[in-house]
């Protein structure tokens, strides 16, 4: 069913197009936040675990040397360690999840940047589709299912295939789609991390695979959605000719979307709040708000990424809510603690179906009231991240594992000409 995505997104939007622009803006973020993911002991430890099964000369900060294929499994573990990285609406997921790291591995490799764009784009449109067609069951979760398709395609197009490989290529993954459980989420533990790095090493089997020949019938994915999901009628999937890319968001915040309105809203009130603890806080917000980050008190950092309740507390206290909110001097601190137990959740009767935003109140201590109501968001479809936002997001990311010589390096290897091979320097090496 992908078939024609592949034929027609193969070259990648035009170069300096407002959709290429859009793609290479994609692709600069996953950099920050995959790098940024390396500054945490978990990543680097599953590169050390990982050498031995992929020995290689590829370099990421902190890690031993990789070969491609693990350094891309480690780079997808890392580009969503923060829970800061793309994502897109309509798909439920993050199209460039996997599919991302295939093309910086590429481009630290020898690729020419405008070939990786191309690949991204390719396998963006096709895991894009892919997340349209795949709706989860509740206690499913969305990582590591369809994006394999688009690492397939991504994968294929970058080890030299034609479109027909490509195609043959999506069509093998269609075949082997994983589904994943929450269940890690629930219990507080890293393991979902894991489903990206599974999505990239399955895309890059199967791309293999049809390189070398092999092929799968085109309605894998029907049946897929079929036996796995109960899904009979066939999927809305937007056509060929419209590049989805263009309506992905960037996230102003680390954390779950949809904890950002709750974040938003607490920024509003924190001058009110000052230095002391309010007497209670009552958080109004969306159903599906409640149900996928209703986690409380939580004692990890991928449980305060899912938590509402964290994600005010975290944002009253710091003034942010970044990757320093999940740290374990936050997780520990005191202030936050007693804030975020406060915190009462409900649902906000105002916000009709498929509408976003939250309604913050604090009770301050001397009895008055603070109110903030948030309605929209950066990375909301009328509020788009614009590319200076973008690109301090990038510095500020790349900085917690880069010196600032380095960021600028990296940098200016992803802002150049489209016959640029920018090597080693993505990852901070100096460029040649």
């Amino acid at each position: 069913m992908l078939d024609a995505v592949v034929d027609w997104a193969w070259d990648g939007p035009p170069p300096g197009s407002r959709e290429g622009r859009a793609a290479r803006l994609l692709l600069i973020d996953s950099l920050g936040c995959s790098l940024a993911g390396l500054s945490h002991a978990r990543p680097r430890a599953l590169a050390a675990a990982l050498a031995p099964l992929h020995p290689g000369t590829l370099s990421l900060p902190g890690c031993p040397p990789l070969g491609p294929a693990g350094a891309a499994a480690v780079l997808a573990a890392a580009l969503l360690w923060d829970e800061a990285n793309e994502g897109l609406a309509r798909a439920h997921g993050r199209p460039g999840l996997p599919v991302a790291p295939l093309a910086l591995v590429a481009l630290a490799t020898g690729a020419r940047l405008g070939e990786a764009l191309s690949a991204y784009a390719l396998g963006y449109e096709v895991a894009a589709r892919a997340g349209e067609a795949w709706r989860i069951r509740p206690g499913m979760h969305v990582d590591g299912s369809w994006h394999s398709l688009g690492a397939a395609a991504a994968a294929a197009r970058l080890g030299g295939g034609d479109r027909a490989a490509a195609a043959r290529a999506v069509r093998v993954a269609a075949c082997q789609i994983p589904f994943s459980l929450y269940a890690p989420i629930a219990a507080g533990m890293d393991g979902r991390n894991s489903y990206a790095s599974h999505a990239v090493l399955l895309g890059g089997l199967a791309a293999a695979s049809a390189l070398a020949g092999m092929d799968a019938p085109g309605d894998g994915m029907l049946v897929a959605r079929r036996l796995a999901l109960g899904l009979e009628e066939p999927p809305a999937v937007e056509p060929t000719g419209r590049w989805l890319l263009e309506e992905a968001y960037l996230k102003p915040f680390a954390g779950v979307r949809h904890a950002h309105y709750a974040a938003a809203a607490a920024l509003k009130l924190r001058p009110a709040l000052g230095v002391a603890l309010p007497r209670a806080v009552r958080l109004e917000t969306y159903t599906e708000a409640l149900h996928y980050a209703g986690n409380r008190a939580p004692a990890v950092p991928i449980a305060a990424q899912f938590s509402l309740s964290w994600a005010v507390a975290a944002t009253l206290v710091q003034g942010d809510l970044g990757p320093a909110a999940y740290a374990e001097e936050a997780l520990a601190d005191p202030r936050m603690r007693a804030i975020e137990a406060m915190v009462e959740l409900a649902e906000d009767p105002g916000l009709a179906a498929g509408r976003r935003g939250a309604r913050l109140a604090l009770l301050l201590q001397d009895g008055t009231r603070a109110e903030a109501d948030v309605t929209g968001v950066t990375g909301d479809p009328d509020r788009p991240m614009g590319e200076e936002e973008a690109l301090v997001k990038f510095r500020r990311y790349a900085g917690s594992v880069l010196p600032e010589a380095a960021v600028e390096h990296a940098l200016a290897a992803m802002l150049g000409p489209p016959e640029r091979c920018p090597g080693p320097g993505i990852f901070g090496a100096p460029l040649g």
